[in-house]
């Protein structure tokens, strides 16, 4: 390193957004590019520790320390290059991962970690901004065709692998436009969509073909598609929601945060083309919210109804509220169970733990509130966890709109395919563990087109 005692002259600099009382008049996206000083800055802050639990902690196994180094000698060109080795989308990672890297960084035992996410989403911006990535098709091509269902990341990521290895390969996505959750499932105050297009764009230079509106199974059966490509991976995401059948359920006013989520981005499409604004199907306007669910989805949830200008907005979840810091029960470096405020969280509502919801309640087939109690988590003899209601605990939230943003229970299973990745694998995860799918999956399906057939 070129300062290696870069760690104790330079404090951790939180990221900087734009300010609240602005960014929620739009969907534009809250996080703001550090200068590039700055990253060298924060890169300084890499101890070159002689075993980097960063590798351990990223499922991709990026390079953690060698680009920090990179960027902090103003080299970035091979810091990008060190990184593109890793992580297919760095500037996906750069602004969604919850960077399981940092929780894992030797700094982080006795000092705030290193700013690694930051520091790669610097490196991906400043290599677009400066020319450096170009499209580059493989000089050689084999016979081999392979059919990708799926165009999230991890599709997206087999894609790409398979087709830096020569191969033909098409991606086939049911829905209008390509990105699956990265498109209608992220709200642009996280990703805009630009940078999700500038990236297809060079896919598509690249050589992968895409095809939209098709819904493998239905529009083009798996028959035809195993017959007419040497291997199919199945990378559809994890798109069935987990419901709350409850009573009271059938009311109106309740929806899938998906639901929720895909609608607004449509619409933030559509008005960003036509400049037109357009009312929302699902809209939070001058509504009492209630967002069931204290994951990030259920936080973009929160983010969206504020900028619709929603009364009061109250996120609910089962589990009990986090410590603010790492536990005994998860030491470094393991990902600890801790509080997280998002930016949404920043934004404005309310957050209420230990809650479970018993029944929605309504007038005239519409929702209006909900019945709640409060629980304490206990264990029984083996260990195991038991929820126990509070007596004399019981309480209602008023709810003119309800998000149930409980999370999926499993994919699609329309038919069935020779290889898969992704949540179709693993189940519902993180975008960092899809491109990790999606490689590894890549890898596999190439050694298997490299195997001699049988005569």
């Amino acid at each position: 390193m070129g300062d290696i005692k870069g760690f104790l002259k330079i404090k951790r600099q939180v990221s900087l957004y734009r300010p609240v009382c602005e960014r929620l008049k739009d969907y534009t996206e809250v996080a703001l590019l550090p200068s590039d000083e700055r990253s060298q800055e924060q890169a300084s802050r890499c101890m070159d520790c002689g075993t980097p639990f960063c590798h351990w902690g990223c499922p991709i196994g990026n390079y953690i320390p060698e680009w920090n180094d990179l960027v902090f000698h103003g080299q970035w060109e091979k810091a990008w290059q060190l990184l593109s080795l890793t992580n297919n989308f760095p500037e996906f990672t750069g602004r969604l991962c919850p960077a399981p890297c940092e929780y894992s960084c030797v700094l982080g035992i006795n000092d705030e970690p290193v700013t690694i996410r930051e520091n790669e989403l610097a490196i991906i911006e400043y290599a677009f901004k400066n020319g450096y990535i170009k499209p580059k098709a493989p000089k050689q091509r084999s016979a081999k065709r392979v059919a990708i269902v799926g165009s999230g990341p991890a599709g997206l990521s087999c894609a790409d692998q398979l087709n830096k290895a020569g191969h033909n390969v098409v991606v086939f996505e049911k829905d209008d436009k390509l990105g699956g959750i990265l498109r209608y499932g992220i709200p642009d105050f996280k990703l805009e969509k630009w940078v999700l297009d500038r990236r297809l764009e060079m896919l598509k230079k690249e050589g992968i073909k895409f095809e939209t509106s098709v819904e493998v199974g239905r529009d083009y059966k798996l028959a035809k598609l195993k017959k007419e490509f040497d291997a199919v991976c199945l990378a559809g995401g994890c798109r069935v929601p987990r419901d709350l059948n409850i009573q009271g359920r059938e009311l109106q006013g309740i929806h899938f945060a998906l639901d929720y989520l895909v609608q607004v981005n449509r619409k933030i499409a559509a008005r960003r083309i036509t400049q037109k604004v357009t009312t929302f199907g699902i809209d939070a306007k001058d509504k009492q919210v209630v967002v069931i669910g204290g994951g990030d989805t259920g936080s973009d949830c929160v983010g969206v109804a504020n900028r619709q200008g929603a009364r009061c907005v109250v996120q609910i979840e089962l589990l009990p509220q986090p410590p603010d810091c790492r536990a005994k029960e998860y030491p470094w470096p393991k990902y600890p169970f801790v509080l997280k405020t998002s930016t949404s969280h920043q934004e404005g509502g309310e957050r209420r733990w230990s809650v479970l919801t018993q029944k929605f309640m309504g007038k005239d087939g519409q929702v209006k509130s909900l019945s709640c109690v409060k629980v304490d988590f206990q264990k029984d003899a083996k260990g195991c966890p038991l929820i126990k209601e509070i007596p004399g605990s019981e309480f209602e939230i008023n709810a003119d709109l309800v998000i149930l943003a409980l999370g999926f229970t499993h994919p699609g299973k329309e038919g069935l395919g020779v290889f898969s990745c992704g949540d179709m694998r693993r189940g519902q995860s993180l975008i960092v563990w899809a491109i990790f799918e999606g490689r590894r999956t890549a890898h596999h399906i190439n050694k298997y087109l490299s195997l001699p057939k049988k005569v």
